[in-house]
This record gives C-alpha cells, structure tokens and sequence, in this order.
C-alpha cells in the first residue's frame, strides 16, 4: 500500500515542499530510505520504528521504501521523522491516508513517541501562509500545519495559519481517526517577552566625539571603526548601540526570527525580539562562523546579525581572511553560499561596529603609558585590515583615554532615550526618502548614483569634496561614503541640503589613508 505525506524542508531561510512516499510490500523485512538523505535522516528508520512501537501501534514485517520528493534535493536533519510514521501507519493500514490530505507535518519523533522540536519551523510557516496553501476549491479547509509544541509560539507568529502540536504520536493519530484536530490541547503560543534592555549610554562618561560618531552611524546604518588604547571605552560604547536604535518593525521582526529559527536559536525557547541584534563573536572565530557555510550550510554571524549590529572586538586579532569575507556581504546585504548542488543565500543587511588597538602594544598615542612597537611593527599592525575592508567602513574614529577625575562629576551624560528619538526621526527621514528603492531603507544602504542624483549638495560642499580628495586618498566608493554620512548628519539636523559643515563632519570620519591611521597622526590629533 502506498502512502504520501507533505511536509516541508529549508533551503537557505527559505521553504520548499518536500513529499514523504511510504510504500509497505510483501518481502523480507527491510527499510529503504531515498531522495538524498543525509545522516540524520536516514536515521530515522531507528527512531520511528521505536515511537511506532511504544506509541502502541504495530510495525508489520514489511518491505518498507521511503522516498523524499524531490529527490534530487539534499534532505537533512529530523524533521522528516513525524511524517515518515504517518506513512507507514497508512501504508500498513492502521491509518486513513483521507485524514492526511490536509495536513503538512513535520517534527522529531523521541522513541517513545514524543514530538521534540526542529529547525526552521517559521520560514515553512511563513511561505505555507503567504501561499494560502488550500487543496481543491476555495471552499475547502486550510492546510493545517502539524509540528512539535515546542515550535508552537514561532509558527503562531504567522497569524493566518492553522496550526496545531500533539504531545505525541499517539495523540496525534486518535485526533486523525476522529477526523477532528481541533481536539487537539493547543499549547500557549506566545514566545517569552525579552525583558531585558542594552546598558544606557548615560553610563558613559566623557568620550563626545565617539558619542557623536555613534548616533551618526546608528541614524544612518553606519559601518564603524573605533581605535584606541585598552580601556578608553570602545567595547562600553559599541554594547550601548542597540539602545538608540529604533524598534524592529514587523517585517524585520519576523526576518530575525526566521534566521534564529533556521540556525536552531529558538528550539529551546527564544524571545520575540523587540530590539535590533546585536552580535558580538569572539575573534576566534572562522570564516564559516562569521558569514555561514560549512558541509551543511548555516546562517553565520553576519546573518544573526540582519537588521541590526555585528560587533567584532579586538579586530585586530581576526585573520585578515577571515575578515576580508565581509566584503561581499557589506556591499550586497546577503551572504552567498556556493555549493556544487545549490547556491544558498542568507541575508546579512547590518551595520559593522568594529574595536582595535592602535598598536601591537596598544598604548600608541596613550599618554598614561609608553609605547615600545617598532615602526615595522605598527605597520604590520595596521595590515591586518586590509585596504579594501576599511574603504568599506564609513566612520574611523580614534579614542582617548578618560582622565580619572571625570569619573567623580555627577552630571552625568545624555542618555539612550534622548539620543534614540533624534535618531528615530532621522530614520523616518530615511524611509520616506527611499520609498520608491527596492531594498533600502537608510543612506549607507543607497546607491552611490541614486545619492548623486538626489542628493542636493551645496557647491560649497561639493567643493570641500574635490579638495579632500588627495588628502583623504578617496576612491569612488569612499566619495560616496562620505557623502552618505554627511546626508546622515544633515538628516540629524533636519536639514534637506548637505551643507560644507555636513560634508566637513563627515571628512573627519575618513583616515588620511585608506587603512589605519598611524599612531602619530593619532598623536598630532590630539
């Protein structure tokens, strides 16, 4: 007897349909699994055998063949256990195949019969939703996703799907015979509130000009470099970014989900996220960690960091290699996996915050210590960012260490709150801005042309422009960075024009040479 059970897989952080066939024949008692299973699918021959059995049902002698459509389609993971034992529950007659013809289902199946959750339940949720999927006429009954409790609240994200999460096996067949799932117990669906909230940045002391170039980058979705000795307060003021940033909307809410959810985050009880991620790997990581890939691809740490903040400390530490495979993803907005059987794409739209030492030492241009680096080691210091990285990274900004007596005024500084509604209202600049551009929604998003063409730029400021050229080393691609910052210190301002002051600010954010500043420029500065 042959069975078909839908189910759906991910590809990336996008679903495609996957048909589970179960055919059940006389013969010696064997199980074939095709279609391009990977280890932990082939897999679940053992684990359902064992929830078929002790959920109380009968596994006859049979010659049982499995096959996952389409199937020349890699499968992976467990999902496909849940609708494997429906299979052959049909196959072997213990089951209907008429109560199946609405159901997609997948999950983990323990061997007591138990549903455990998966992976990247709320992409499959998501396009189940958007294509309204119904069988027959429009009169028909939805199509009613069947997962594990524990992917409940994610998939409840969807609103217009139906949705349902049997315990176990067991209790999963009695409501398919009773043809009535919404006997089914529906667990809360509801995803635990992330209570917590960033540090403010009232707890800064001192450091104005970093403090500035921070609002600037978060109004405008910035790339940032902050340079200093230990201890002037590069990583303090990078963790208080999320905290004057504006509030994921809706959409943005369910894409950082969608790629938590694929890269197992939520499987153990995630938060709704209210606001933006904030990444912050340690600078061992590789570059499959920090841009995805791997033998089975995964979403890296650029993509858990998609509409938010990727946070590389101690960048100086990170293999220059593995640093330069951000190139591509800070240009683009999307990471590409190439295979030999399929291109997976993950977006990566974030803002890079990175934080290094000046120096081997760190103590370049640190008045409160001397630096022993020779010249040759400053200069390869500073290599280890390479020339087409840093052109890439819009602000560069050089700290100072705090004099102690600061930290004994009460005054205190502005916080979050404050600076956050200043750059809300230049981000609701931004969005009515680029309305009509597919993909863009903040100025250092923005094409370099559409900023020529509908940016008005003062001739005062256009003239600063051309001057800075030699000193600044510009290339195309830092012009246009530049004026994508001065746009954003102008919406700041409220201002429609960029201004020579604008443009003036923005410069000051530019190295003198396309790399790091050498300590001594440092010191001259200051």
């Amino acid at each position: 007897m042959l069975a078909a059970i839908r189910s759906a897989a991910v590809i990336g952080i996008n679903a495609y349909d996957v048909t589970v066939e179960v055919d059940a024949t006389s013969g010696l008692p064997q199980w074939t699994l095709v279609g391009l299973a990977a280890g932990a699918v082939r897999e679940a021959r053992e684990r359902v055998s064992a929830a078929v059995l002790n959920s109380g049902f009968a596994l006859p002698p049979r010659r049982i063949t499995v096959n996952l459509a389409p199937a020349d389609t890699r499968k992976e993971g467990t999902a496909f256990d849940l609708p494997i034992a429906l299979g052959v529950l049909v196959a072997t007659g213990q089951l209907d195949a008429a109560s199946l013809e609405r159901i997609v289902a997948l999950g983990e199946l323990g061997l007591d019969g138990s549903l455990r959750p998966v992976r990247g339940v709320l992409p499959v949720a998501r396009q189940l939703a958007e294509r309204g999927m119904q069988s027959g006429n429009g009169n028909d009954a939805p199509i009613t996703l069947v997962l594990p409790p524990a992917n409940m609240a994610e998939a409840a994200l969807v609103s217009r799907l139906k949705v349902r999460a049997p315990e176990t096996l067991a209790d999963l067949v009695t409501a398919l015979r009773r043809r009535s799932l919404d006997t089914l117990p529906v667990p809360d669906a509801r995803l635990p509130a992330d209570t917590s909230s960033p540090p403010d940045l009232s707890d800064v002391v001192g450091q104005g000009s970093a403090r500035r170039a921070l609002e600037v980058a978060a109004a405008g979705a910035h790339a940032l470099l902050m340079i200093g000795p230990p201890g002037s307060g590069k990583t303090m003021l990078a963790r208080r970014l999320p905290g004057i940033l504006p509030p994921l909307s809706e959409a943005e809410a369910l894409e950082v989900v969608s790629i938590r959810s694929v890269a197992g985050e939520l499987c153990a009880g995630g938060a709704v996220p209210r606001d933006r991620p904030f990444r912050a790997p340690h600078h061992t990581l590789s570059a499959a960690a920090l841009v995805g890939g791997g033998r089975l691809p995964r979403p890296g740490e650029a993509s858990l960091a998609h509409h938010g903040v990727l946070f590389l400390d101690e960048m100086q530490e990170i293999p220059r290699q593995v640093l330069d495979a951000l190139r591509q993803p800070m240009e683009d907005g999307v990471v590409t996996v190439a295979r030999a059987s399929a291109v997976i794409r993950f977006p990566a739209r974030f803002a890079l915050v990175g934080a290094m030492n000046p120096c081997p030492c760190g103590h370049a241009g640190d008045p409160r210590a001397l630096c022993r680096c020779s010249a040759s080691d400053i200069e390869r210091h500073a290599a280890r960012l390479s020339g087409p990285l840093a052109d890439r990274i819009d602000m560069h900004v050089h700290l100072s260490p705090v004099p102690l007596r600061e930290f004994g005024r009460l005054d205190g500084s502005e916080p979050s709150r404050t600076v956050r509604d200043r750059v809300e209202r230049a981000r609701a600049i931004q969005c009515a801005r680029y309305a009509g551009v597919p993909g863009v929604l903040c100025n250092a998003h923005a094409p370099g042309r559409w900023i020529d063409r509908c940016t008005p730029v003062e001739p005062d400021a256009q003239e600063l422009l051309v001057q800075a050229e030699s000193r600044y080393a510009l290339t195309a691609r830092a012009y246009h960075r530049v004026l994508k910052v001065a746009r954003t210190i102008a919406d700041l301002d409220g201002d429609d024009t960029v201004r020579a002051a604008h443009v003036a600010e923005g410069l000051r954010y530019r190295p003198a040479q396309v790399g790091i500043d050498q300590p001594r420029a440092i010191a001259v500065e200051r």
